[in-house]
């Protein structure tokens, strides 16, 4: 008699691909998760070009950058500190925050060049390494 085959997986089929799929996670996981701080710090250079091509339109109209006490406020709102803006627009729809959810920083002048935007890093603290350290428009 000829028996009729059932569809379906055994159970050494199903274990090698359990055991192909734990080789694949265990070699690919770990560098796919170690990109995340790189990808942050690659949105927060994105962030910050962006940024700088908005003040660069602020000052062509203005014939200046915000000051440091207007900020980087002054892309979004008309400021009402002094010196007020002769010719001002609106430059963004809103101010976006970095990768780690703070806002970004404003010099003018700036130590780095004559302005400088920045983010404080994973730690919104000055200074520090890898993903803590800060980045700024004087690495674009």
């Amino acid at each position: 008699m000829n028996r009729q085959r059932r569809g379906g997986f055994t159970i050494v089929e199903v274990m090698v691909v359990v055991v192909i799929l734990g080789i694949l996670a265990v070699l690919i996981v770990p560098r796919v998760l170690g990109r995340t701080d790189e990808a942050r710090a690659a949105a927060a250079k994105h962030d910050i070009a962006a940024l700088m091509q908005s003040l660069k339109l602020y000052r062509l109209d203005n014939g200046r950058y915000p000051t440091s006490e207007q900020g980087l406020q002054a892309l979004v709102a008309r400021p009402q500190a002094q010196p007020p803006p002769p010719n001002w627009k609106p430059y963004l729809d809103k101010l976006p925050k970095d990768p780690w959810g703070n806002p970004y920083q404003y010099l003018n002048p700036g130590v780095n060049g004559e302005i400088d935007v920045f983010s404080l890093g994973a730690d919104g603290q000055p200074g520090g390494t890898g993903a803590d350290g800060d980045i700024g428009s004087w690495q674009l």
